[in-house]
């Protein structure tokens, strides 16, 4: 039995994005909603046929499955689907069945295209394409929460003038806030010290509530820099307080609005170029969070964040080389130094360790081996103090397997393609990321080239590949969530690296096999596959989509964790986004998985 309209009404009232729409929006939409009452069992549409509109789930259940039938979703009531295919060229991007008896509600294309182009709760809900960002960091257009340290030293009201000195000496600081449980009460200053105890012959042990500014100027989270600036000049102070419902949840300094302006990528490469000694390195490399928090709040790409993180790893790199030669003399032979890994990829982001090796002339004896670990000892200590950590596999330079001339590097490769066993997949999957970063570069030339060349002609190698590649699997649960982590200090939670970016990074690499591509970056191969035909336009356009934005909730959740104060991982739970970015997030790994399924049936993606 249809529903009738008040029932209608009702529903899409807690449906979103409906329940976005203005009441007399929504009423006039009401008549163009199609009923539609399937049996258990019945085909909805198939793939690549033109789509009846929008499709909505009033009762039941309805399985979505890709272009060789794998299931991709199960969906149940309140649920949407069919919007990728009519956002793109209105047929089905997928294939869908009841599985129960079931009641659609059908929002025909021409009204699904009106209130696409009309109410902008629904183009935001369903429109895939990310929205153009600034190219640059704007200091009076940031957010305060980039801006502020947000672990602010703070002391009750009673704390004596000397205790407090000694805690902002300790710290290296400037202020302290002064506060009865979490509520702010007032600042005082060293200037505060300075004037009205020194100055003013006051007892050290004068309490902080005595000379502290009371109820100071405070601004909220969401004020913006140039809010920061304006105060401070009007009111000729260096500290802001920043409060959020009356609790102290950080502090701005004129220090944090110097050191915003003066972390830039260049400003870091420029002194790691002149640093002396690794330590010297490592105060340097320990700004690198504070710049992708900047990069991120600025808009910037996830491409541009990590290519810059990147180029100082590069840096760093290439002085602790300058550095060990200038302590061991010039090397016997030439060789190249080369990262692989997402610094190979120029992929680098706010956690990461070390994936190096070294390629050694063939003029190369063993008798000048103890050069060689020397050096790959110095760069390799240097960049785990620079907060590069030792990679967990040993695959760095200072294992002797990867210090070795070309020959051996070139036999090591045919041997991988020749008899592709799991090791020789791994290995194979991490030196196919390799990119020269000091020393030699002539020594990399014909190699890439030349080992892609053979790759792509072994089927046998290819199809190892592939079936490597589908290891990491997007997160995806069947009823219309997410599969998190079951157990451990991670429970519950999503790994955006191993099961959000990593399915790409593979599949960009068998694309790269099988197009003889020699793009190293994952955008970069990406782009290439669809220019050469490996990939179609639309299925390689969806797959770009959908990497920008697992690739970019990643940089947020880390930007997000250094602004806490928190070391940055890639560990995110669903609770913390918002509804629309869960859709939008599981929409993502739901082109990935179709991509893997495509790939794993030999088969290109469809447009």
């Amino acid at each position: 039995m249809p529903i009738d309209r008040a029932d209608l009404h009702r529903f899409l009232s807690a449906v979103h994005p409906y329940d976005a729409l203005e009441p007399q929006v929504l009423e006039d939409l009401l008549p163009a909603f199609r009923q539609q009452t399937l049996e258990a069992g019945q085909d909805i549409y198939t793939l690549g046929q033109p789509l009846d509109g929008l499709y909505l789930i009033h009762k039941g259940a309805v399985d979505v499955t890709d272009s060789n039938g794998a299931q991709i979703s199960l969906l149940g009531p309140r649920n949407s689907f069919g919007e990728r295919g009519l956002v793109r060229d209105g047929l089905a991007a997928t294939s869908a069945r009841t599985r129960e008896d079931t009641r659609l509600l059908v929002l025909p294309p021409a009204e699904f295209r009106h209130l696409m182009d009309t109410q902008p709760a629904v183009k935001k809900f369903f429109d895939r394409q990310r929205p153009a960002k600034p190219k640059r960091a704007d200091l009076t257009t940031t957010r305060v929460e980039t801006l502020m340290a947000p672990a602010p030293l703070t002391c009750p009201p009673h704390t004596p003038v000397r205790d407090a000195a000694q805690l902002m000496q300790s710290r290296h600081i400037s202020s302290v806030c002064i506060t009865e449980g979490k509520v702010l009460r007032g600042i005082a200053t060293i200037r505060d010290i300075s004037g009205k105890v020194v100055g003013g012959g006051l007892s050290h042990d004068t309490p902080l509530s005595e000379i502290m500014t009371a109820d100071p100027l405070t601004l909220p989270p969401s004020a913006i820099g140039s809010d920061v600036l304006h105060m401070m000049m009007e009111r000729r102070i260096g500290h802001v307080p920043v409060t959020e419902g009356g609790n102290l949840v950080g502090i701005v300094t004129q220090t944090d609005l110097t050191r915003f302006q003066a972390t830039t990528s260049a400003e870091l490469v420029s002194e790691l170029a002149l640093a002396k000694t690794p330590e010297a390195m490592a105060r340097v490399t320990a700004r690198i969070p504070q710049l992708l928090v900047q990069l991120v709040a600025g808009g910037n790409r996830h491409e541009v964040v990590t290519r810059l993180i990147t180029d100082i790893a590069d840096t760093a790199t290439r002085r602790l080389l300058t550095m060990a030669e200038a302590d061991l003399g010039a090397p016997p032979v030439p060789y190249l130094w080369a990262a692989c890994g997402s610094q190979g990829r120029q992929e680098q982001t706010g956690v990461s360790d070390q994936d190096n090796v070294l390629i050694l002339h063939d003029d190369f004896t063993e008798d000048m081996r103890p050069y060689f670990e020397n050096l790959a000892r110095i760069v390799t200590d240097g960049l785990n103090t620079c907060g590069y950590v030792y990679c967990p596999g040993e695959m760095m330079a200072s294992n002797p397997r990867w210090c070795q001339p070309l020959r051996v590097w070139r036999g090591y490769f045919d041997s991988w393609i020749a008899k592709p066993v799991p090791e020789a997949q791994m290995l194979a999957s991490v030196m196919f990321d390799l990119r020269p970063i000091g020393g030699t570069a002539t020594l990399f030339d014909n190699l890439q080239d030349q080992t892609l060349a053979k790759a792509a002609k072994n089927s046998i190698f290819v199809a190892h590949m592939i079936s490597n590649a589908m290891k990491h699997t997007p997160p995806l649960g069947l009823l219309r969530g997410f599969a998190t982590i079951r157990s451990g200090e991670h429970k519950n939670q999503l790994d955006l690296k191993h099961n959000g970016v990593v399915p790409v990074v593979d599949l960009g690499r068998v694309y790269a096999l099988q197009g003889s591509l020699t793009a190293v970056n994952t955008r970069a191969r990406l782009e290439a596959a669809i220019g050469t035909g490996v990939l179609s336009q639309s299925g390689g356009q969806d797959l770009l989509d959908a990497y920008d934005l697992i690739a970019e909730t990643r940089l947020d959740h880390q930007a997000r964790q250094i602004k806490a104060g928190n070391a940055p991982d890639n560990y995110l739970a669903p609770a913390d986004l918002s509804d629309f970015e869960r859709s939008h997030l599981r929409n993502a790994f739901v082109v990935v998985k179709s991509l893997q399924s495509a790939v794993g049936h030999g088969k290109g993606m469809l447009g």
